[in-house]
């Protein structure tokens, strides 16, 4: 039976939805979509030009007129034909994210390069608005953590790149960011109606495919 051509797969900080997006659209067959790159690449690049989140003016003008492209696979982004994808995960990075991402022009500026990604179908997109603002007639998806269990997998995620980020500091900024998301003005982190909610602490990888493959072929695909 045939699945849905776009999955929107939504979700707080380290809740599983890389992993799990990129799974579901190797078994599928679909290119992976993670938005949160588009983001991260800005404040990256805001950091380069020394911009600061809060002068919105500027950091609109930057989105505006840099160039992303994604590979086609999903997994680097470039900025006007760069690739930054190795310092998305900087803590510098990871510190101001969220901030840059709160930013209603800036998300306004981003959400044309994610609808016409969307379009072209057979797209596994994974974010906070996914299937709230970006493709809400999608196959929705929510996943659930528990914060230690977020802890836990952002501790080890850093540990093997090597960085010495404390587990206080990813609680600290893992709650920071929780706050920003889900009560910024602009797209909040929120379950989409019509999403499957999935906890992903009580499953592992392959259970939560599953989950999902099964909830939308039992739905009779798209």
């Amino acid at each position: 039976m045939p699945y849905p051509s776009i999955f929107a797969i939504d979700g707080p900080v380290a809740s599983g939805k890389t992993t799990v997006g990129r799974e579901l659209a190797r078994q599928l067959g679909y290119r992976f979509v993670d938005t949160g790159m588009l983001y991260r690449a800005l404040a990256y690049c805001s950091i380069q030009a020394q911009i600061n989140p809060s002068e919105e003016k500027r950091l609109v003008q930057l989105a505006h007129e840099t160039r992303f492209t994604l590979s086609a696979a999903g997994e680097m982004i470039f900025c006007d034909g760069v690739d930054v994808t190795e310092h998305l995960r900087t803590p510098q990075v990871e510190e101001i994210v969220s901030l840059v991402a709160k930013v209603k022009a800036v998300r306004q500026e981003l959400l044309g390069i994610q609808r016409s990604i969307a379009e072209e179908g057979n797209v596994v997109m994974v974010g906070r608005d996914i299937g709230t603002i970006v493709v809400p007639d999608a196959a929705k998806i929510f996943l659930e953590a528990s914060l230690d269990e977020r802890i836990r997998r952002r501790f080890t995620e850093v540990q093997a790149k090597g960085s010495e980020l404390s587990r206080e500091r990813i609680k600290l900024n893992l709650q920071s960011r929780d706050t920003i998301d889900s009560e910024r003005d602009e797209a909040p982190l929120r379950v989409a109606e019509g999403s499957v909610v999935i906890p992903t602490g009580e499953n592992d990888v392959e259970g939560v495919v599953g989950h999902i493959l099964q909830a939308f072929t039992i739905a009779g695909g798209g």
